[in-house]
């Protein structure tokens, strides 16, 4: 266990105040046990006891001082050295009264110098240090006082030796071990403390956090109550009597006015939990029929289960005793209960209530035939904001308030509450109210706020903006449109012949569906899905120009759907608005990062809306457009490509094409001889006898490899004699090398290191087929160039860099592979000429390299330091000449080369 040296250091100063403590009983000790052994002088040695008496009494004295000086700070100071001074003083005594006998090494005192050392090693409570310091003096005044025995005592004298260092041994190893272990429980003790500290500090900041909490919540519950009050009212006003006779209009207000009621139970609902936690709710107790308050809560909540399909039962009996609690609590109680049961019981499912006296009090049960609740759930399900959706594809509605109210308004009446529940089948909730006595229901007081007025409250007793106020709380607890957020149809049309932009919307939320349908159908066809795998199939079905998607959605949540859609290749390019209440950016990266095109924060402008869509819609409309460009594009490059090699067979150099042409005719008409004749003899070796056939075999095989190579040079010398390039187009540089380099990616692929160094917008007019077979020529030099070193000096480089000045086009392909000789450079354009071995090489590459940049007006220079680099540079002019159409008369490549270091 490693101790910090400030927890040592405090320990060591511990120890001296307690040991200082110890040394007092020690003193006390010695002053009176060391005159009571002159009992034992009398007996044992008796000519001497007048003489021990004195010598023991006169040193018992000399600890006086010792005992004043632990009662004082200096006690603390000098506390090793005065410890010391306990045992010195007995033990002195001791060795005086040794000394004095006629032999002394026979003395049987020596066993108090033991006794001394275990006495003061338990009540001084020595470290190792002052042990082994104390045992030293004590064995050099045993010493001393025998100094050199007689030879008739020296057995005893070793005997007592060897005893009294054991003993001191003993004490050395023992305060060792004892001083580690007090130290640890010190330690511990230190670290103890120190967490107790800091966990009443940490307590008392979270009571004074949670006050906080508590008063924020209250404030601003109160601060919405106002704007929400001012909402609430006109929308009320404006919804009576035949005012608006707009439909579209109607449903809009209609929509506003039942979520503020539902802001405001929800706004209430919180300031009744911050009251309880206050302590400041107060209870209006009533005498309360049970069956009859069972039956008007039925009453209040029957159109909502109607709605649903659900069949409500009171079996509560009617000859059970009143109870007394407060009617407008305990609604709000049986109401928060009953509108979960409903919530999720499914349609043609019941909820039936309960109740019966039991030991003083009244056990009520709700109970539903819903999907029940999981196991692991029901610990957490009374708990605050906790809902067993999770909050990303959640599917009912719900803040998480509503239960935990339902516990703290029992815990307020001095009740409890509790569930049970099985999978599939349904959940029972049990609600256990003491009876009450008549004398608990009184008057309020004071006169109560329109939100704390029992329903039972006179109301002449409030004003009439009270009474208004009563009435609109009243019916804000009331409200529950338990509306399941999927619904198990959706809005699904074929686009109409208007061919107007389709957009999906993604939301699980009816009243925001809704809205976003009016908002966006004068000028796009709305698909409206409810769920995330209703987006993912609908947008499948129907590609729309723009998804508008909300993050939180049943089944699969909006970053689920947007990853789904990005993994099929006729969905990838949908554009998709996110619509999220978070607006942490962990989140906004995480969607970014799985495609997701736009976000826009509730609450949101409609203006904000129509802007974003008409934005994604019309960059959709021109990527769609821009891809079938490019299709149009492919086709029409594709059909180049055949005319340029056509072109480029065509403008080979006319004399030297006429001289190979007539070469060509002369070597194929004797070569097709021979293969003909090669194929007769093939069949006539399995004529001849087994010992000569392998050989005859073998002989053929080396014909017919050679003619092969004769064909192959035949063909490039006809790819080299017919040249003709075809019309100049501007062709992007850095494409075309792309284009070569891909040829060629199994020779250079985790082999060498290529760098383009082009900007994407440089062009220069060329025949875009016939540059890529220039740039694959060059590469191919380069690689073999590189592939031919045997011991590379360092990893191997293909650069291309392109750049314009001067109004030219100049692009250079330089390698570090080892050069070519300076005789060899004037060459190495020259038609046939190659330093490759044998069959490795016809040597036209370079040269039809030169010949084609020649007819785009282009020209070539080399230049290569052997051992180190070559360098191709090519030069394009930057405007198309007139002449560059017709083959021109090849100017002399130019070369360059650097000397040998």
């Amino acid at each position: 266990m490693k101790i910090a040296p400030e927890i040592e250091a405090a320990y060591r100063h511990q120890e001296r105040v307690n040991g200082a403590s110890r040394l007092k009983v020690g003193c006390l000790l010695v002053l009176t046990l060391l005159p009571a052994g002159a009992l034992v002088d009398y007996f044992v040695y008796p000519d001497h006891f007048r003489t021990f008496l004195l010598i023991r009494g006169g040193f018992a004295l000399t600890t006086l001082p010792l005992l004043y000086l632990f009662n004082r700070p200096a006690g603390v100071k000098y506390y090793n050295i005065l410890s010391l001074l306990v045992a010195v003083i007995p033990a002195a005594a001791i060795c005086t009264m040794i000394r004095l006998l006629p032999n002394p090494a026979a003395s049987p005192y020596y066993a108090t110098i033991n006794l001394i050392l275990l006495a003061i090693a338990l009540v001084a409570q020595w470290d190792r240090r002052q042990s082994l310091v104390g045992v030293i003096l004590l064995l050099a005044m045993y010493l001393g006082a025998v100094a050199w025995p007689d030879a008739r005592s020296v057995g005893i004298f070793v005997n007592n030796l060897w005893f009294m260092a054991l003993t001191g041994i003993i004490v050395v190893v023992g305060s060792e071990m004892s001083d580690r272990l007090r130290l640890r429980d010190y330690a511990s003790s230190a670290e103890l403390a120190e967490s107790q500290r800091r966990l009443e500090q940490s307590y008392k900041q979270l009571q004074q956090l949670d006050e906080l909490k508590g008063r924020f919540f209250a404030n601003i519950s109160h601060e919405l109550r106002t704007p929400l009050t001012l909402i609430l009212a006109p929308l009320e006003t404006l919804l009576k009597g035949d005012r608006i006779q707009d439909p579209e209009t109607l449903k809009l207000l209609q929509a506003m006015q039942d979520n503020g009621m539902r802001l405001l139970k929800l706004i209430n609902d919180l300031l009744d939990l911050v009251r309880l936690d206050a302590g400041r709710l107060r209870l209006h107790r009533r005498p309360i029929e049970a069956n009859a308050f069972i039956g008007g809560i039925l009453n209040a909540t029957s159109a909502l289960a109607k709605n649903r399909g659900i069949r409500q039962i009171n079996e509560v009996p009617a000859d059970l005793p009143t109870l007394y609690a407060d009617p407008d609590k305990l609604e709000k109680i049986f109401l928060n209960l009953v509108f979960n049961a409903i919530k999720f019981t499914p349609a043609g499912g019941r909820v039936t209530i309960r109740a019966k006296q039991e030991d003083g009090a009244i056990l009520f049960a709700v109970e539903d035939t819903g999907m029940g609740i999981a196991p692991e759930h029901l610990p957490h399900l009374f708990s605050r904001f906790w809902q067993a959706d999770t909050e990303a594809n959640r599917k009912f509605q719900g803040a998480g308030i509503g239960l935990a109210l339902v516990r703290e308004l029992v815990r307020a009446h001095e009740g409890e509450v509790k569930a049970r529940s099985t999978p599939g089948k349904g959940t029972t909730m049990l609600v256990r109210l003491p009876l009450g006595s008549p004398d608990q229901a009184s008057e309020p007081v004071e006169r109560p706020s329109p939100e704390e007025a029992p329903e039972t409250a006179d109301t002449e007793e409030l004003s009439p903006r009270d009474q208004w106020l009563r009435s609109l709380y009243r019916r804000a607890e009331l409200y529950a449109r338990v509306t399941p957020l999927r619904r198990t149809t959706v809005n699904v049309s074929i686009p109409s012949h208007k061919k107007l932009p389709t957009v999906l919307v993604v939301d699980d939320e009816p009243d925001m569906l809704q809205f976003l349908e009016q908002q966006l159908s004068d000028e796009y066809h709305v698909i409206e899905a409810t769920d995330g795998d209703q987006a993912i199939t609908l947008a499948r079905q129907f590609l729309p120009d723009v998804i508008i998607c909300d993050f939180m959605l049943p089944e699969q949540d909006g970053l689920a759907v947007c990853e789904a859609l990005r993994k099929q290749v006729s969905t990838r390019s949908l554009p998709l608005l996110m619509l999220t209440a978070r607006a942490d950016d962990a989140t906004k990266l995480k969607a970014l990062e799985l495609g997701v095109n736009d976000f826009l924060a509730k609450p949101f402008s409609v203006a904000e809306l129509k802007a974003r869509v008409r934005g994604l819609c019309e960059n959709h409309r021109l990527q769609r457009q821009l891809a079938e460009n490019n299709r149009k594009l492919e086709g029409t490059l594709e059909q180049l490509k055949e005319t340029e090699l056509q072109l480029v067979q065509a403008e080979k150099m006319a004399s030297l094409g006429r001289l190979s042409a007539g070469i060509i005719h002369e070597i194929n008409n004797p070569l097709n001889f021979a293969l003909t004749a090669l194929r007769y003899l093939n069949r006539a070796a399995a004529k001849l006898a087994e010992e000569d056939r392998e050989e005859f075999e073998d002989t053929l095989k080396d014909i017919q490899d050679g003619l092969r190579r004769v064909s192959v040079i035949i063909g490039d010398l006809r790819s080299f004699t017919h040249p003709h390039s075809g019309e100049l187009v501007e062709v992007n540089l850095r494409e075309t090398v792309e284009a070569a380099l891909r040829f060629l990616t199994a020779e250079w692929k985790d082999k060498v290191d290529v760098q383009l160094e082009i900007p994407d917008d440089l062009t220069v007019w060329a025949a875009g087929n016939r540059l890529v077979q220039v740039f694959l020529n060059l590469f191919q030099n380069s690689l073999d160039a590189l592939k031919s070193q045997a011991e590379p000096h360092d990893p191997p480089v293909l650069r291309v860099a392109a750049r314009e000045a001067d109004g030219e086009r100049i692009v250079t392909v330089w390698d570090n592979g080892p050069g070519i000789p300076e005789h060899h450079l004037a060459r190495i354009f020259d038609p046939f000429f190659t330093t490759k071995e044998v069959g490795k090489g016809t040597g036209l590459g370079l040269s039809i390299c030169y010949r084609l940049l020649n007819e785009f007006g282009a020209r070539i220079t080399v230049r290569s330091e052997p051992g180190k680099f070559t360098e191709f540079t090519l030069v394009f002019p930057s405007k198309r000449l007139e002449n560059q159409q017709h083959s021109q008369q090849p100017e002399t490549p130019e070369v360059q080369t650097l000397p040998n270091p």
